[in-house]
């Protein structure tokens, strides 16, 4: 069994400042064994991660489509953001990868789809994170967990880290699993343990954000 977070941010998305070296100093510390590092719209930070680190590291992608945030899991290759969430999904699918869906109800950042949007996506779908530590409200990850368990889905967390003290506050404690092949079954029988950051460091990310654009 090892801890894993499957929500990581690095510099290479937008709103991070943080480099590859410190999310693996701060892994080791806090006794993450595994992660999937997801920035939004790119994969370098990912690649760069899994030539560095000593232990799994999985290729992932926030993928901004004009409804939300779709994440991609075991990636060889990065997805252009502005696609449709059905045009997303295929490139995934297309890459052998898996179709998570990140804080799918968070107030700011979920899914702009109804319900029977909603309904018609399950069938494509194969991981809810189902808790997101910089979610605010507690009845996103309920009606999360609520959606996963409706449709027999998989069941995910994440710390959605974008400074270094975040990663280890929410993990996955789970079988130890070999690439894509028995990923969906390890994380099937994981424990989710989890633990909401301070609001505050949204500030982090907003202070990242105008930092790169100007």
């Amino acid at each position: 069994m090892f801890k894993a977070d499957f929500h990581i941010h690095t510099k290479y998305s937008m709103d991070c400042n943080t480099a590859p070296e410190e999310i693996i100093s701060r892994c080791l510390e806090t006794g993450i064994g595994c992660i999937a590092v997801a920035d939004h719209d790119a994969v370098e930070g990912a690649f760069k991660m899994q030539s560095l680190a000593s232990f799994p590291v999985i290729i992932a992608e926030e993928i901004l489509t004009p409804n939300g945030e779709i994440m991609g899991l075991f990636l060889t290759e990065r997805i252009p953001g502005g696609l449709s969430i059905e045009q997303a999904i295929a490139c995934i699918k297309a890459q052998g990868g898996l179709v998570c869906l990140p804080h799918p109800f968070d107030t700011l950042r979920g899914l702009r789809l109804d319900g029977s949007q909603l309904d018609e996506l399950a069938e494509h779908i194969d991981i809810v994170e189902t808790f997101n530590s910089r979610s605010l409200l507690a009845w996103s990850s309920k009606k999360a967990r609520t959606f996963a368990r409706k449709y027999g889905l998989v069941e995910s967390a994440g710390s959605d880290a974008h400074t270094p003290e975040e990663i280890g506050s929410t993990y996955v404690e789970m079988p130890e699993f070999n690439g894509r092949t028995n990923f969906l079954q390890a994380l099937r029988q994981g424990r989710i343990h989890h633990q909401r950051s301070n609001p505050l460091v949204h500030f982090s990310s907003t202070w990242a954000r105008l930092k790169k654009a100007f």
